[in-house]
Parts: structure tokens; C-alpha cells; sequence
């Protein structure tokens, strides 16, 4: 037999209980257990929203309830506009086993115009709702997490190998704030790996090229060029306004200097390096896992480390090492996933082998050790050629960028 609306109503008010605006601010500040649940649409919860309430529109209530809320004996506080949708959501809720769930009479609309306090996320245009629309789809990352990213800086040093795919991938996922220092211009032969540059653009400064390449994929991200070289003179005067720093460099002076001014200005240092057919890649965190001096705390002689030009890469490399170094920037950004904060991630193409090692602090470290000896930057160029002339480290060799 039809049913009218308003019987659908009586029969649901039979069945859940409902609260007043008063009385949900009351039990929200007495009683923090209560999941708020959301039923509006998308759109009216970016206008502004109950804080800490959970988003879930009507129309996928009872598909996702069970993924966003697995247990059933968890008390729920559902609203949503003006009361009805939230009223026969907390109906479907009960029917489908939750057994503690109220319904706010009057939603949101009472409860802003009562005065009490709301929350309004970043504000997406259209454009970037469609942009990130896959990002937004994953629990880990969603709208909040869309937003930690726009409003991120990350520093990349180089814009070479692994600068570019590192720096590619960061645009396209919509990191706010690109930083690119590199004093070289596009050669011909950088064109096998470094897929941030094109043809056309071959003795170009790499800092431009990159900017028109990233502004062309994602208009959001704004790109700060400084087409200089990295200096102990300059590097704290750079790395001070961002975030993190990504470190795709192809020399040990410049490996050092970011190693020990990120753990000076305790920023992360999303590290990676390549030689051949190897990558390795790790995330030196200060305070959270060991430095790269605790890994190689000596410069090996020039023999053992040669450069690209000298020694030669396959092209993909980079790209695979680079990518990796961009997914752990963002897994730090939103602070979600495991990490390379004390693990060296070792890749051998040729066979395929990935393996991790553990890596553990030193308390000996004189850059982050108990009793650290280095307080302040150092010529870097001078370090490593007199370290140079020492015997080599133990393990394994350290790998070119």
C-alpha cells in the first residue's frame, strides 16, 4: 500500500529518536563518542559543516555506512539540512543494525542560526573538483586531504633526473607550491630521462623549463624558480619557507649541505640517488630517524661514485627513483602510510629486485648524534675532496644522482 510523506515521517519518528540544536550541543559537549554524521550533499557540506563531522550524502548512505562506520555499536549523531533527510537516514541506519542513532530536528540550519560554531573547508573552484575528483574518492586523502596538498611547499633540488618526475608528479597532485633550484640549462642529452624538458628548449635555464612544463600541467601550482647554485651561503635563506625538501641532486658537496641544513632547520629530506641500473631511496626526518651521515658518514673517493656523464644511466631509472620520492613527499604531507623514515628502499632494474633495509640513527653522528660536533654549514666542495683522499666506507657504495 503508497505511503504519503508525512506517514514516512510519523513512522520514522517511531523509530529514531531526535534532538533538538540545544540539546545536540549539550550532548556533543558532554559526551564525546558521538560520531556526527553529515547525509547532505557535497556541496552544502563544503559550504560549512558541524566540526568534525563525518561527510556522507544520502544517495550513498547505505553502500558506504558500513566502510565509514564498521561498528554497528558505534552512537551516531546524524543531520542534515533541515532535519528530514537525517530522520530517514538514522531510519535506514537502524534497519541496517546500528543501534544507538539520533536524528538533529532542525540540521544545520538551526544550529547556525542558534550561533554555535561550524567549520568551512578549503573552498575547490569547479575546476579543481574535477581535477582531483580521483583524489577525492580515497578515504586517505579526500577534500581535506586535496587541501593539505594545495596549501603545501616543497622544495626540489635539482631539475635534472630525478627532479623532473619527482617535480611532474607533485604538480599533478596538486602540491601548491613547487620551489626549483638548479644553475644548469637543458643539454641535449639530458632529454633520455629528464622529462620535465623538450627538445625545443635545449640551453634554456632548467628552472625555466620546468615552470612552463609544470604551469602547462596544473595552472594551480605556483613554481618559485632560483636559477642558482646551492650554497652554504644561501641554502637557509631558501629552505626556510617550505616544507620539505626533495633532494635529487648528482653530487656529494651539494647531498651534504642538504643533509645537514635540513637537519639544522629540522625539515624532512625526501632523499633519492641512482647509478646505472640502482636507485635507492629514503626520507631523512630530524628527530624521527637517522641523517644521511649516519648512513654514509664519509664522501667515498671520486673513482667509486661516478657521475651519469661518466658512468652512464638507463633513462627509466630516474623516473621509477623520482616517482618514489614524490609519493613519500605526499605521504608526509598528509601524514598518512608508512614512510622511508629509517629504511633505504634499494632498487636493481635488472632484476627486479627491491630490497629494504632497516636504518638506525648514530648516536656518534656528529650532524645529529647525542653529542653533535657540526653546528654550522661548511664548505662543502673542501669536505668532500679531502674526504676523498680517505679510504672508502664500509657497505655499499653510495650511489650518483
Amino acid at each position: 500500500m503508497a505511503k504519503t510523506f508525512k506517514q514516512l515521517m510519523d513512522e520514522a519518528r517511531k523509530e529514531v529518536k531526535e534532538i533538538s540544536v540545544q540539546e545536540a550541543q549539550d550532548l556533543l559537549s558532554n559526551n564525546g563518542k558521538y560520531l556526527l554524521l553529515d547525509v547532505r550533499e557535497k556541496d552544502e557540506y563544503r559550504e560549512g559543516h558541524l566540526e568534525g563531522a563525518v561527510s556522507l550524502p544520502r544517495g550513498f548512505l547505505e553502500i558506504k555506512i558500513e566502510t565509514t562506520v564498521p561498528e554497528k555499536s558505534t552512537p551516531i549523531l546524524a543531520y542534515c539540512a533541515g532535519g528530514v533527510r537525517s530522520l530517514l537516514a538514522a531510519q535506514a541506519l537502524k534497519e541496517m543494525g546500528y543501534q544507538d542513532v539520533i536524528s538533529m530536528s532542525g540540521g544545520y540550519t538551526a544550529w547556525k542560526t542558534a550561533g554555535y560554531k561550524w567549520a568551512q573547508d578549503h573552498q575547490f573552484t569547479p575546476e579543481q573538483a574535477t581535477r582531483y575528483s580521483r583524489h577525492f574518492l580515497l578515504p586517505e586523502v579526500g577534500e581535506e586531504g586535496q587541501a593539505k596538498l594545495l596549501n603545501a611547499k616543497v622544495l626540489m633540488v635539482g631539475a635534472g633526473g630525478l627532479g623532473s618526475p619527482s617535480a611532474y608528479y607533485l604538480a599533478a597532485a596538486g602540491v601548491g607550491t613547487l620551489g626549483i633550484i638548479d644553475n644548469d640549462v637543458v643539454d641535449l642529452s639530458n632529454l633520455q630521462r629528464q622529462i620535465l624538458h623538450t627538445n625545443d628548449r635545449v640551453g634554456m635555464p632548467k628552472t625555466e623549463s620546468a615552470k612552463l612544463t609544470i604551469q602547462a600541467l596544473n595552472p594551480d601550482v605556483r613554481v618559485i624558480p632560483y636559477q642558482e647554485k646551492l650554497t652554504s651561503q644561501n641554502i637557509m635563506e631558501i629552505i626556510k619557507d617550505y616544507d620539505i625538501v626533495v633532494d635529487g641532486c648528482d653530487n656529494f658537496p651539494t647531498r651534504y649541505l642538504v643533509n645537514d641544513a635540513c637537519v639544522l632547520a629540522k625539515k624532512p629530506n625526501v632523499h633519492g640517488s641512482i647509478f646505472q641500473f640502482e636507485g635507492q631511496a629514503s626520507v631523512f626526518y630530524p628527530g624521527k630517524g637517522p641523517c644521511y651521515r649516519c648512513l654514509y658518514p664519509e664522501p667515498p673517493p671520486a673513482e667509486m661514485a661516478p657521475s651519469c656523464q661518466e658512468a652512464g644511466v638507463l633513462g627509466v631509472l630516474p623516473g621509477l627513483i623520482g616517482v618514489i620520492q614524490a609519493l613519500e613527499t605526499i605521504k608526509l604531507i598528509l601524514g598518512k602510510g608508512d614512510t622511508l623514515v629509517g629504511q633505504l628502499l634499494c632498487f636493481n632494474t635488472l632484476t627486479m629486485e627491491i630490497t629494504t633495509l632497516n636504518l638506525k640513527a648514530d648516536p656518534s653522528c656528529p650532524m645529529c648524534g647525542e653529542k653533535p660536533t657540526i653546528h654550522e654549514l661548511v664548505d662543502y666542495e673542501e669536505f668532500c675532496n679531502f674526504r676523498r683522499i680517505q679510504p672508502p666506507p664500509d657497505g655499499d657504495r653510495p650511489l650518483a644522482a
